[in-house]
Order: structure tokens, then C-alpha cells, then sequence
């Protein structure tokens, strides 16, 4: 007999009918009381799995104990954040003891080369694994029409390059190439009489650029200028120099024109002096064309393919993941993200490690196995713990 027959079985046998004339002793109030209270138990729980069921829907609904505990719940996960995804952003300067607060970059400093390794050893030591270098000159007379300083042997990106392989054999650089911080408008590239960005002339020069860089002992060069063509323009001349075994390309490949890169622009001092850059950054609407620019890019053999920003961009990541699905993707979280996440934790909207860690790992289920980040020495201490 099944249990809810039992129950309808029970249900119908009235508690107070009198026993057979052949029983050996009549029911007392004692087991009257008894029998009621099991059929009532009895009837109970079948009313509450019955109801259950009703609600719940059948077995596959019931998801709440795949995560009840902490470890189940980071098993939910098909990537986890760990330190070896994170790329610390290091400001450069010429000025080589220079320590200088970017105010609107909360808690980051332009440094000079003196001042790096005292500030990357504890964070070394904690699981740094990779940093990406930002030149800043700030020397008069140093920007120019052609950004002739960003390959500048004595520059500040060569000479950390040479440095940190030096004192932290272990630490991946990576080194971003860009002609903006070196310009004396500027702007990412060469400029025609008009205005306009030269593609030729900036590819040119920007491939030279990340030759020098990579020559100097870069583990990998990642072009941010967003001009046509300068992924295959830098892997040929690392073919030629026979060094392309030894260099990863990663491409800025989808780089959005907008207004979250504020404060970088003011670590960098890279604002142009006129115009903007939406004739060669990505128009914040243009996922199609952000996809183009990802299919080209890994057709001219970039190694790591980038988005930038990254929190709204999230669709472009997970593009990115479809289309280059056997490339690694970056994120970077750009200074104007990082600005408001620690802007609105001041204003005591949300814990800021709380938001931190949910903002990245809604870039890590977007698609990205590597994340550019100004949280990475909070990240080294939370991960730890």
C-alpha cells in the first residue's frame, strides 16, 4: 500500500467505533488520543508534500542545495578570479623620485623609476604577477610632433622595462604603446596638416615603438592607439628582428571612445589639446563594428585580444570570447570605473569590496581569463584571505 493510500486508509476508520465482540480488551481514551494524533500527523505531512511539489515544480527545479555552503557556491563558477589574471597599471614618469597623488584616481600615484621597486616588492611578495607600464614624460621640450620620446633608450617605459626584469625576474610586463602621453597635441598617432590622424605615418612609427619595447626586455607589448593595420605592422617586425617567439602582441582590438577615461588622462597627461578621438576609438553603439575590429585583429595575429572599457562593455567580452574562442580576452577596468565604484562607496551606496569583487566577476562571466585593474593590490590582500 502506498503511503497516501495509508493515509486515506486511516483517514476513514472512525477513531470512536466500538472493537469486535472477540477482542481481548476495549480502546481507552489513551489510544483513541494515540490514533488521532498519528493520522493527523500522518495527513499533515502528506498535505505538505503535496503542496511542495505543487509549487515547486518537479526534481530539476529544486537548484538551493548546489550552493548552500560557500565552496559549493564558488564551484558555480566557470571562472574564479585568482592573482595570476590580474595587470597592475604603473604611471611612469621622467622625473625619476617623483611620488605625486592622482587626485581623481583614488589611492594611485605617477611614480618615478626610483620609487618602483620600493612600492612593487610588497606587492610582489603578496602574488603580484604582472604589471603594465604607462610612460609620463614631463620634462619641457620632451612631446613633440612625432612622440620621438616613447622609444627614448633613456625614457622611463625602457628603462623600468630593464629594471624590473632586473630586480623581479618573475614579473610579467607587459607595456602599453601609445604615442598620446608623447605628443605634443596629444592624440594617438601622426597627425596630417588638417588635423586628421595619418594611418601610414602613426602605424609606422607605432610598430618602431613596440619593436623598442620589446627589444628592451618587454613580455608583451599591447598597441592602444587603435589605428588600422598596427597589429600586422607589429608582428612583422618582430618576425624580422627574430624576437616574435619570445613576445606576446595583446590588441586594444575593442576600444570605445567615451568619458571614463578622465582620470587616466590626468595620471598620463595625455588629454589632446584639441578635438577628440572618436575617428579612431570605437563609437560606444558600435558593436558590429567592435566585432570587425576583433576578427581583424586576430587575423593579423594578435595573441590576446582586449576590451576597453570594460563593466559596459560587457556584450563586446563575451563577443570577443565567441569570435577569438581560442585567444585569451582582457578587460580593462578603466580609471572612470574604478573612480565611481570607490565614489560611490565614500557615499555609502555599497561596501566597496563587495562591489569590487561583484563588478569583476561580472567581467569574468562576460568572457575575460585577464583583468587590467587598479583594485590589484586590494585583490592580492582579499584573494589571500
Amino acid at each position: 500500500m502506498s503511503f497516501s493510500s495509508l493515509v486515506q486508509d486511516l483517514s476513514l476508520r472512525d477513531p470512536n467505533a466500538p472493537r469486535r465482540r472477540g477482542d481481548a480488551s476495549v480502546s481507552t481514551i489513551d489510544d483513541r488520543a494515540s490514533r488521532t494524533s498519528h493520522i493527523s500527523r500522518a495527513m499533515s505531512y502528506a498535505s505538505t508534500a503535496a503542496t511542495s511539489v505543487s509549487i515547486s515544480g518537479d526534481i530539476s527545479s529544486q537548484l538551493h542545495g548546489g550552493y548552500a555552503h560557500p565552496l559549493a557556491r564558488s564551484w558555480q563558477a566557470e571562472r574564479q578570479l585568482t592573482k595570476s589574471m590580474l595587470i597592475y597599471p604603473l604611471f611612469v614618469s621622467d622625473n625619476d623620485d617623483e611620488e605625486v597623488l592622482i587626485p581623481s584616481l583614488p589611492n594611485q600615484y605617477r611614480r618615478g623609476i626610483n620609487r618602483l621597486v620600493p612600492f612593487l616588492e610588497p606587492l610582489v611578495h603578496k602574488g603580484l604577477r604582472s604589471v603594465i607600464l604607462f610612460g609620463v614624460p614631463l620634462k619641457p621640450g620632451t612631446k613633440d610632433a612625432l612622440g620621438t620620446a616613447a622609444d627614448d633608450p633613456e625614457g622611463p617605459v625602457i628603462r623600468s622595462i630593464r629594471l624590473l626584469r632586473q630586480r623581479f625576474p618573475q614579473l610579467y610586463i607587459t607595456v602599453d604603446v601609445c604615442l598620446c602621453e608623447y605628443t605634443s597635441h596629444g592624440h594617438c598617432g601622426i597627425l596630417r596638416d588638417d588635423g586628421s590622424l595619418n594611418n601610414q605615418l602613426s602605424v609606422d612609427r607605432i610598430s618602431d615603438v613596440a619593436l623598442a619595447y620589446a627589444k628592451a626586455g618587454a613580455h608583451c607589448v599591447a598597441p592602444s592607439d587603435m589605428n588600422d593595420g598596427r597589429i600586422r605592422a607589429i608582428k612583422l617586425k618582430l618576425i624580422e628582428e627574430g624576437i616574435v617567439h619570445r613576445v606576446t602582441l595583446m590588441s586594444y582590438a575593442a576600444k570605445f571612445s567615451g568619458c571614463l577615461y578622465g582620470p587616466f588622462r590626468d595620471a598620463a597627461d595625455s588629454c589632446p589639446s584639441f578635438g577628440d578621438r572618436k575617428c579612431y576609438q570605437l563609437p560606444p553603439g558600435g558593436r558590429g563594428l567592435a566585432r570587425r575590429a576583433i576578427v581583424r585583429d586576430i587575423n593579423e595575429g594578435a595573441d590576446i585580444i582586449m576590451v576597453k572599457p570594460a563593466s559596459q562593455y560587457l556584450d563586446i567580452i563575451s563577443d570577443a570570447k565567441e569570435l577569438g574562442k581560442d585567444l585569451p580576452v582582457a578587460a580593462y577596468q578603466v580609471s572612470g570605473e574604478f573612480a565611481m565604484i570607490h565614489a560611490a562607496a565614500k557615499a555609502g551606496v555599497f561596501d566597496l569590496k563587495a562591489m569590487a569583487f561583484e563588478a569583476t566577476e561580472g567581467i569574468l562571466r562576460a568572457g575575460a581569463t585577464i583583468i587590467i585593474s587598479y583594485f590589484v593590490p586590494e585583490f592580492l590582500d582579499w584573494l589571500s584571505t
